[in-house]
């Protein structure tokens, strides 16, 4: 199904229009669901721009059996796991010329971190395919830095019980613009940990969409973002449990200070009618330190069978604990160390599940640097 040929208006998740083709999606308004909470001024130059599909420079370093190679748009890897479902990432997959494909074989156990600090103000489209053989386990960690208008996607495939950790670490300069589509497929007892942590930039979307295709398989799927004035960080989650026995987790959590700061997320979760067993979890919390701020958080659970295991999900929007910031105070703690021990504590839960040492303690130090302003601003 093509937007062009939608008559009526969509009811649920899994019927929204898909393509490869930009032209197929009607021009961005801002108007549409998946598009009406982001600030379409902010990106519109993005949007309208002829995107740069050219290949760029990304550091790769890598631990273990692993390959990473440039291949056409049109390798059979590429679309295996995910089709556009909005415009923007229509444009992207149409516009990149090469993809970047990192490959991990049957039974290997690598770690691969990929960097992209060289990426410009030219409005870019970019892909990128994780794909991950039968048996293996692999950890692979997508740092981003410096200026982007960046437009991608990134598919996800993990074969048969396989284990796999992907982290997209955010740590964009003040002005860059991301859009990303993170598409992720699990076969036969597969297990994917995907971690979204998102600490600057002016606009960034990173939408992640999981299908939970094999029987006995399952996701877990973190967030991490902090706001500061002025920036919007918005992330859409969908996991489609479409094989029995599945199983997902979801929980993102942020933190918002300074005057604009915004944050979006929207977490989708499908059970299909062949999906029996289904064991689904989502939520979101988040924390106001500051006036001025703006959180939306809105989960969604559709439910097509009646024979699962537990489906539910959680959303939550806060200001400090008065009671926790009073009983640190009472021990002789300061209220600038008070403020920032609890937000600590709140962001802590989704850093310690990263399981990634290096990653965690590079997470810590922004942390500490965004924490610096906690007091000041509060």
């Amino acid at each position: 199904m093509t937007a062009s040929s939608t008559l009526v208006p969509v009811q649920t998740r899994d019927e929204r229009p898909t393509s490869y083709v930009p032209a197929d999606f009607a021009e961005i308004s801002g108007r549409e669901y998946e598009w009406h909470l982001t600030p379409i001024a902010r990106i519109a130059d993005v949007l309208n721009a002829q995107l740069s599909g050219e290949s760029v420079d990304i550091s790769v370093v890598a631990t273990g059996p692993v390959s990473t190679a440039w291949v056409s748009m049109h390798d059979d890897r590429v679309g295996r796991v995910g089709i556009p479902d909005e415009r923007a990432a229509a444009q992207a997959w149409a516009a990149t010329e090469n993809a970047l494909v990192v490959s991990v074989g049957a039974d290997d156990v690598s770690q691969v971190v990929l960097t992209r600090n060289a990426m410009g103000s030219l409005a870019r489209a970019a892909h990128t395919v994780v794909d991950v053989a039968p048996f293996a386990k692999t950890t692979i960690v997508l740092i981003n830095e410096g200026d982007a208008a960046l437009i991608e996607n990134v598919e996800i495939y993990a074969g048969e019980s396989s284990h796999v950790t992907v982290v997209s670490l955010q740590q964009w300069s003040a002005e860059a613009r991301h859009l990303a589509t993170h598409y992720i497929r699990t076969e036969r007892a597969a297990e994917v940990k995907h971690v979204v942590v998102t600490l600057a930039g002016d606009v960034v979307r990173v939408n992640t969409q999981a299908q939970l295709a094999g029987a006995g398989s399952s996701v877990e799927l973190l967030g991490l973002y902090f706001a500061d004035a002025g920036q919007h960080l918005e992330q859409q989650v969908f996991v489609n449990h479409i094989a029995e026995q599945t199983k997902s987790r979801v929980t993102y959590k942020g933190a918002l200070q300074g005057d604009g700061a915004r944050t979006v997320w929207i977490g989708d979760v499908l059970i299909g009618p062949d999906a029996t067993g289904t064991d689904s979890y989502e939520q979101n919390r988040n924390l106001v330190l500051t006036d001025g701020t703006r959180a939306d958080s809105i989960p969604n659970l559709e439910i097509k069978t009646g024979d699962i295991a537990g489906a539910g999900h959680a959303s939550a929007t806060g200001r400090f604990d008065d009671e926790q910031l009073f009983y640190l105070q009472a021990r002789g703690i300061s209220e600038e160390e008070a403020r920032q021990l609890v937000v600590r504590g709140f962001l802590n839960e989704v850093v310690q599940q990263i399981g990634i040492p290096d990653i965690e303690e590079r997470i810590q130090i922004a942390l500490d640097h965004e924490l610096a302003a906690v007091n000041a601003r509060g």
